[in-house]
């Protein structure tokens, strides 16, 4: 199967677009889209994680769950919104951490395409969603995928700094060396859950700090 992917990821991924899962996985995703339904994000930003941040460039993975559900906002990047867009509340708390962490407080807009281009992957675990109805299109087969792209991820490269926020992110830690990584686990940054860990989890500093220990440019949050 012919999938518009960048060619770094194509290359580690072509047998998995082969399997039976992803074949109807496709199948599904292409029918909802004909449907006439509303579908975030627009069909060509369903791999833009992948098209902004190649394997080779990856130093950092974030897990998100399913992309926004509301117009302007997702784009194929976890957490990230359209520029302009108001920020959601799980994205307002993060940059509350990067500012009480790191004491960065430029950001004008909730669009994280500079993260990815720095080598940041925004990975959500669904990569599809029917407008107004969160987790709509799990269950469908994305989840199996991007833990492909987990493991694709830890078999080709070390010293990646994986941030786990939630215990559906942390689930994807099974597939990661932390011998040879940084796992970083908290509480997902939702408003429900922000100020049981991820408030003060110093991920962002410990993080640059790790990238920098291990010869990488650190990231500019």
């Amino acid at each position: 199967m012919d999938v518009k992917i960048e060619k770094s990821w194509k290359d580690v991924l072509n047998t998995e677009f082969e399997k039976d899962y992803f074949k109807k996985l496709t199948d599904f995703v292409r029918s909802e889209y004909m449907s006439g339904k509303t579908i975030y994000p627009e069909p060509k930003n369903i791999f833009n994680a992948f098209n902004l941040c190649p394997l080779n460039k990856v130093k950092v993975v974030i897990i998100g769950q399913d992309p926004y559900h509301e117009p302007h906002q997702a784009h194929g990047l976890c957490f990230s919104v359209e520029s302009g867009t108001d920020f959601p509340p799980s994205l307002q708390n993060i940059y509350k951490e990067i500012e009480s962490d790191i004491g960065h407080k430029s950001i004008t807009n909730g669009d994280l395409t500079e993260w990815a281009k720095q080598g940041v992957l925004l990975l959500n675990s669904t990569l599809t969603v029917q407008a107004h109805l969160a987790a709509s299109h799990s269950g469908k087969g994305w989840e199996t995928f991007t833990d492909a792209v987990i493991k694709a991820v830890a078999e080709n490269k070390k010293h990646v700094v994986y941030m786990l926020w939630g215990s559906f992110a942390q689930k994807k830690a099974e597939y990661v060396n932390s011998k040879d990584n940084l796992v970083l686990k908290s509480a997902h940054p939702s408003p429900l859950s922000a100020y049981r860990g991820f408030f003060g989890n110093h991920h962002f500093s410990s993080a640059n700090n790790y990238l920098i220990e291990n010869g990488e440019t650190p990231i500019n949050w």
